[in-house]
C-alpha cells in the first residue's frame, strides 16, 4: 500500500519517534517516546513550511473562499484547483471508490469517501479549469519566463498558516524573491464579510539584483461556467472586460442559443467567474491561448467575445519596473458566482447566501477591491495576532485552528434565508447533525453569530417538538438523540456567553426549559442518570446507563440551572441542581469501576445490545470536558476523571495503530499502520464479548481513530493538567496529517472536512484557560503552557486581541491588547495568589477596582463596566 511505502521510505520524520527500545507483548501499554521529542512539542517553533524538494506539495488543499460559498483549494504551489463551486452536491470532495484488503462496515470490501477512500488515496490535481499565474522578468540584457507552479522551480515551499498561506518561489537562476499570500477575506466576529466568494492572490517581487528590472505578472483563468450544462454545440462561452473603480479585468459567463432554455439558467452550474487586478496599468485579454510566451504576457482584449467548442481562457496582468534592491506587491482576486444552490427537502431556504448581496461575480470583485484595505488588513491582523504574536508553538496554533476552514468547503452551506445548513462531512449525512456539530468548538467562538443563529432558528425553531425534544437531523430525522439534546443545550449556554447581552437567553428561555425537561425525563428512576434508549451519536441505541451519555446529560443540565438562575426562575434551578447532585454521586459510585467510567448495562436487556460496557471508551467522561469549555466547574470529581483520562492514555492511545489493527477489523482506515492515535474502544478486561454482541455493524466504530474524539479527549488532558499527554496526541493528528501523505487541511470521518474535527479549537480554549460570559462582562485566563512567558488570543463577543503574561522576579504582568472591535468588562479572573501591589491601568491611566483572592485567583471588579477599544490596552500587576 502506497501509504505504508511512504512510512518506509524515511518519513518517519513525521511521527511520532520512538525509543529505541525493545518491542513488548501489548504495544498499547508501552509508548516508548523520546523525552527530547516530547520537550520539543512545547517550543515555540516555526510555522510547518512543506516543500517542493521533499515531495510535500501534490496534496495541499487549502480552503480559499468564503462560509458557504463552495470550496476552492489553494495548492502547494500556489495555483487553485478543485474548484467544487458549482452545487454538485457530491460526496467527498472527489466521490471514488477503493479497493481494501479487508470487510469493513456492511461487508463492503473497498472503501467510499464515507468509509476514508480519500485519507487512504488522497486527492489531488483536480483541475476542472485552467487558472495559473506566469511571470517575465527582464533584467541585466536577459529574460526569464517562468510559471508559478512547482515544475518550472527548483524550490518551491508552503507555510500553512490557515486562513492566509504563504507560498515562495525560488530558483538560483531567478535573483528575485518571489512569494504569494492567498486567502480569502476572515474576520472573527464578522461572518458577513468572512463569506464571499473570492480568493485573493498577493505577490511581493523583490529585485536582488545591482540593476532595475521589468516584470510583468500575468493571471489566467478559464471561464468554466456551465461546466455540466453547456454539453453542446447549443451553449457557448461569453469572456468580457469589466472595470470599476481600482480594478480591471474579465467576467465570463455561459448562454445558450435556445433562448427559453430555464432549465440551463436555473442548473446549479450556472454563474459565472471574474478574474482582476487591482493595480493600476492592468492589461486584460477576453480570449488568450496558453502559450507561454510574449502573447500571453502583451496581448489585450478587452472586447465582449464570444467563444465556442474550444477553451474560455481569460488574461489580467500588469508590467511595472522594480528597482535595485527594492520590491513591489502586486494584488489579485477570482471571484465567482454559483448562486442556484438547492436541494430538495429545503428549497423554501433559498440559493446561496452570497446572491443577496451580490448579483454576480463583477460584484463580488468590485465589493472587495473597495474594501480592500480594511479586509485585507484585518485578515492580515488575525494571522499576526493568532500566529507571530502567540508564544503557543506554531505546530500547535496550526492544528488547534485550521479546522475551522471546514466553513469553507462544502461541508457547509449557507442559504439565502439567512440559514446555516451542513453536512456532518462533504455530502455525508444531511441536517446539521446535532450529535456530530456539537463536538464543533470553533465556531461558536470565532463565529458566534452563525452559531446563535443556528440554536434559535434551528434547534429552538424548526427542529424543535412539542414534548422538548430536538430532531437530531431537522427535517431530515426529526427524532431526538440524547448526546445531541444534551450537547445543544450546552451549546446554547456557550451561545449565550458569548452574546453582548442576555436578549438572546431571554426570548429563548422556554424552549430551552423545555429542552432541558425532555432531557430530565429521560431518567426514568430518579436517581441523576439517564437511562432511555436512544439515538447517539455511535448511530445506535444503547440502553442503560452509558457514563460519556449520564455525564454529558448532568453537564447540561448544570448549564441551565445557571441559565435559570440568571433568567431568576429559581424553582427550576433549583430542579436541575438536585439533578446534578444526585447524578454526580450516583455516576461515580455504580459508573466508576475504579479506574475509568463504564457502561452499566439495563437490568432487563443486560448486554444483548450493542454497548461500551466494561470496556475503556474515548467519551467517557465527555461531560466534564464539554464544562471545562464553559466555565462551569467540576461535574465529575478530579481524582476520578483524571483516573479516568490516564486510563485512556494507557489503554487507547498508541504510537502505531497497525499492530491493533492486525487483530481488530472492520474499522474504516481514519490511521493506518505507522500512524499514532487514541482507539475509540479497548478492551482491558479481555472480555470475549466487550460489546455485548459480535454482528452489529457499529462495532466496527470501535476499532477506528477518529480525530474529533480524540480533539475533545485532548482538548480534556489539556484542561486537567495533562499538557504532555495532551500534545502528544494533538501532535499524533497533526502527524497524520502531515503533506507528504494527505492534505493537512482535511481531517476525514464519515467524508471530508468532518464537521467533528472542529473540536481541535477546544484544546486551545483548554491551553488558555479562558472563560468567558459575554452578557456579565467577565473574562478569565489560567494558561496551562509557558505559564510564565504567556501570549495568545481571545476572543470574545464584540472583539477579539490578546492576553499575555509575564513574570519578572514575583511580579506578574499581565495585559490584554485588543486589536479589533470592542471588549466590555466587568470582572477580571487571573491566576495570582497575591493582591499586594495590585495594579490596573488603561492605556497607562489607572482604573479604579474592587478586587479579592478566590482559589489562587485574583478576581478584579470595575465598578463602572470598562471598556476596551481597538487599539487598547489594559494592564494588571500583581
Amino acid at each position: 500500500m502506497r501509504q505504508s511505502g511512504l512510512i518506509a521510505a524515511g518519513l518517519l520524520s513525521t511521527q511520532l519517534p520512538l525509543r529505541a527500545t525493545p518491542v513488548i507483548a501489548d504495544p498499547i501499554l508501552e509508548k516508548k517516546l523520546d523525552k527530547a521529542w516530547i520537550n520539543s512539542l512545547f517550543e515555540r517553533g516555526k510555522a510547518t513550511t512543506y516543500l517542493k524538494s521533499k515531495n510535500e506539495l501534490d496534496f495541499i488543499g487549502m480552503p480559499v473562499g468564503g462560509i458557504g460559498c463552495g470550496c476552492v483549494y489553494l495548492g502547494g504551489d500556489g495555483r487553485l484547483w478543485l474548484w467544487d463551486v458549482f452545487n454538485k452536491n457530491q460526496t467527498g470532495v472527489v466521490y471514488k471508490n477503493v479497493k481494501w484488503h479487508e470487510k469493513i462496515q456492511f461487508n463492503f470490501d473497498f472503501l467510499r469517501p464515507f468509509d476514508g477512500a480519500n485519507y487512504v488515496e488522497p486527492v489531488k490535481d483536480v483541475r476542472p479549469l485552467e487558472q495559473g499565474f506566469a511571470i517575465r522578468i527582464e533584467s541585466e540584457g536577459k529574460t526569464i519566463i517562468k510559471r508559478l507552479q512547482a515544475e518550472d522551480w527548483e524550490e518551491v515551499s508552503f507555510e500553512a498558516t490557515y486562513p492566509m498561506a504563504t507560498v515562495r518561489y525560488v530558483d538560483k537562476n531567478v535573483p528575485f524573491s518571489i512569494t504569494l499570500r492567498a486567502y480569502s477575506p476572515f474576520i472573527p466576529l464578522n461572518a458577513e464579510d468572512s463569506g464571499l466568494p473570492v480568493s485573493i492572490l498577493s505577490f511581493t517581487i523583490e529585485n536582488k539584483t545591482p540593476s532595475q528590472a521589468n516584470v510583468t505578472l500575468t493571471g489566467w483563468l478559464e471561464n468554466k461556467s456551465s461546466i455540466y450544462s453547456a454539453d453542446s454545440q447549443e451553449y457557448f462561452r461569453v469572456n468580457e472586460g469589466v472595470k470599476g473603480e481600482g480594478f480591471i479585468g474579465v467576467m465570463g459567463t455561459s448562454n445558450s442559443y435556445n433562448w427559453v432554455d430555464e432549465t440551463f439558467s436555473s442548473a446549479g452550474d450556472y454563474g459565472n467567474f471574474c478574474i482582476a487586478s487591482f493595480n493600476d496599468g492592468a492589461k486584460v485579454n477576453a480570449d488568450a491561448s496558453m502559450d507561454i510566451n510574449s502573447s500571453l504576457f502583451d496581448r489585450e482584449n478587452a472586447a465582449k467575445t464570444k467563444i465556442e467548442q474550444r477553451k474560455a481562457i481569460a488574461t489580467v496582468g500588469n508590467s511595472v519596473t522594480v528597482l535595485p534592491g527594492k520590491s513591489l506587491s502586486l494584488d489579485f482576486g477570482i471571484a465567482w458566482y454559483f448562486p442556484n444552490l438547492s436541494f430538495e427537502l429545503i428549497k423554501k431556504e433559498g440559493g446561496r447566501y452570497y446572491a443577496n448581496q451580490f448579483k454576480s461575480s463583477y460584484e463580488v470583485i468590485k465589493y472587495v477591491r473597495s474594501n480592500f484595505e480594511r479586509l485585507s488588513g484585518e485578515t492580515k491582523t488575525w494571522c499576526d495576532t493568532w500566529y507571530d504574536q502567540s508564544t503557543l508553538p506554531y505546530w500547535f496554533l496550526e492544528r488547534t485552528f485550521l479546522n475551522i476552514s471546514t466553513l469553507s468547503t462544502t461541508t457547509v452551506h449557507r442559504f439565502q434565508s439567512g440559514r446555516f445548513y451542513a453536512w456532518e462531512g462533504v455530502g455525508s449525512c444531511p441536517g446539521t447533525c446535532n450529535h456530530v456539530w456539537q463536538y464543533a468548538q470553533a465556531v461558536g467562538r470565532i463565529f458566534p453569530s452563525l452559531e446563535r443563529d443556528t440554536r434559535e432558528r434551528v434547534d429552538l425553531g424548526l427542529a424543535f417538538h412539542d414534548d422538548g425534544h430536538i430532531g437530531f437531523r431537522g427535517e431530515y430525522d426529526t427524532q431526538p438523540a440524547i448526546d445531541g439534546q444534551a450537547g445543544r443545550i450546552l451549546g446554547i449556554f456557550r451561545e449565550h456567553q458569548m452574546s453582548a447581552d442576555n436578549n438572546f437567553l431571554k426570548r429563548s428561555w422556554p424552549k430551552i426549559r423545555h429542552a432541558l425537561e425532555f432531557l430530565l425525563a429521560q431518567d426514568t428512576n430518579g436517581d441523576g442518570m439517564t437511562d432511555t434508549q436512544l439515538e447517539n451519536t455511535l448511530d445506535a441505541k444503547w440502553p442503560g446507563e452509558i457514563a460519556w451519555i449520564v455525564g454529558l446529560t448532568i453537564t447540561a443540565v448544570k448549564a441551565g440551572q445557571r441559565m435559570a438562575e440568571e433568567m431568576d426562575d429559581e424553582a427550576f434551578a433549583t430542579k436541575c441542581k438536585v439533578y446534578v447532585s444526585n447524578g454526580m454521586a450516583n455516576m461515580e459510585k455504580h459508573l466508576y469501576n475504579g479506574e475509568y467510567f463504564i457502561h452499566r448495562p439495563d437490568a432487563q436487556k443486560g448486554r444483548t445490545v450493542i454497548g461500551s460496557y466494561n470496556t475503556c471508551h474515548i467519551d467517557q467522561v465527555y461531560g466534564q470536558s464539554w464544562a471545562h469549555q464553559v466555565g462551569l466547574g467540576r461535574v465529575l470529581d478530579k481524582t476520578k476523571t483524571l483516573s479516568a483520562l490516564k486510563a485512556l492514555w494507557k489503554y487507547n492511545f498508541t504510537t502505531d495503530v497497525g499492530p491493533y489493527l492486525k487483530d481488530h477489523h472492520g474499522g474504516r482506515p481514519y490511521a493506518l499502520a505507522g500512524e499514532g492515535g487514541m482507539i475509540m474502544n479497548t478492551n482491558p478486561k479481555n472480555e470475549e464479548v466487550p460489546y455485548g454482541v459480535k454482528d452489529a455493524w457499529q462495532v466496527t466504530y470501535f476499532h477506528e481513530c477518529m480525530s474529533g474524539f480524540e480533539h475533545q479527549v485532548a482538548a480534556h488532558m489539556m484542561a486537567e493538567g495533562m499538557a504532555e499527554e495532551s500534545l502528544i496526541l494533538t501532535r499524533a493528528i497533526h502527524d497524520r496529517y502531515h503533506a507528504a501523505k494527505r492534505n493537512p487541511f482535511n481531517e476525514v470521518e464519515c467524508s471530508d472536512h468532518y464537521a467533528r474535527a472542529m473540536a481541535s479549537y477546544g484544546t486551545y480554549i483548554t491551553a488558555c484557560g479562558f472563560t468567558y460570559h459575554g452578557p456579565s462582562g467577565s473574562i478569565g485566563f489560567d494558561p496551562k503552557l509557558n505559564k510564565d512567558n504567556f501570549k495568545a488570543a481571545f476572543t470574545s463577543a464584540e472583539g477579539w486581541g490578546t492576553y499575555s503574561h509575564t513574570k519578572e522576579g514575583k511580579q506578574h504582568n499581565h495585559h490584554l491588547d485588543l486589536k479589533y472591535g470592542k471588549l466590555v468588562l466587568n470582572n477580571l479572573l487571573l491566576k495570582s495568589d497575591r493582591l499586594k501591589g495590585l495594579t490596573v491601568a488603561l492605556d497607562n491611566v489607572p482604573v479604579r477596582i474592587e478586587s479579592a483572592l478566590e482559589n489562587s485567583f485574583v478576581r478584579i471588579r470595575f465598578p463602572e463596566p470598562l471598556v476596551l477599544g481597538k487599539g487598547q490596552t489594559l494592564t494588571v500587576r500583581t
